[in-house]
């Protein structure tokens, strides 16, 4: 059996492959383990996301706050959080002008910008890359996987692969992953065909005995 250790990108796995579905209430340690091979013994399952902001949906920190307490409550998943900014910038728009609801104005009178509200997620990626060579080169794993699209990855995989020698799995939530993440990985695998299947149970009891519910509409 081999030590292995998952780190997900939240943000890029909820993005990539849950947005828009109905299996939203993913159990993450389910899936790591229907995804992987039998050899892999997963000894854990880092999780990285941030805090989302209530100001342009005020339901969604509700939702996604229901979602960390049950799969915190997850034997061997912990939870690690960045920061979620939320910000006013002026930004250029599409031409011809793209409005919601549709509407159409005369030529030339579409603005060429407007202030925008612009959201961002900072330091997941960083500590998931971090974490990720920290964990190899302190000898945590045998191998690892990660659950991410983001080339802003490839560096981190690149070193252990390449420098530590130690193989990591690329968990893609895409059906087209990057080319660049691709060449670093030792092995790639697709987690679409398992979301549907690895959802928790509605409610899921957490360890203090209080319960949590799917959120409506997941």
């Amino acid at each position: 059996m081999s030590r292995t250790i998952v780190y997900i990108d939240g943000f890029n796995l909820y993005y990539r492959a849950l947005k828009g579905t109905a299996h939203k209430w993913l159990d993450v340690a389910a899936l790591c383990q229907a995804v992987l091979p039998a050899s892999c013994q997963i000894v854990g399952v880092n999780y990285y996301t941030a805090r989302v902001s209530g100001r342009l949906d005020p339901t969604a920190p509700a939702r996604q706050h229901a979602y960390l307490r049950a799969i915190e409550a997850l034997p061997g998943v912990t939870i690690h959080y960045g920061n979620f900014l939320v910000s006013k910038k002026w930004s250029g728009l599409v031409h011809p002008a793209d409005f919601r609801p549709p509407m159409t104005l005369p030529a030339g009178a579409a603005p060429q910008v407007a202030y925008v509200w612009k959201t961002e997620e900072k330091g997941s990626d960083v500590n998931l890359g971090v974490h990720l060579v920290r964990d190899a080169f302190t000898g945590k794993f045998d191998e690892a996987a990660v659950i991410t699209n983001d080339t802003d990855l490839v560096e981190p995989i690149r070193i252990v692969t390449q420098e530590v020698g130690l193989p990591v799995t690329l968990l893609a939530p895409s059906a087209q992953p990057a080319s660049s993440l691709k060449a670093v990985a030792s092995h790639l695998r697709h987690i679409q065909p398992y979301v549907g299947p690895c959802q928790l149970p509605d409610p899921v009891q957490l360890p203090n005995g209080r319960m949590v519910a799917k959120p409506a509409g997941w």
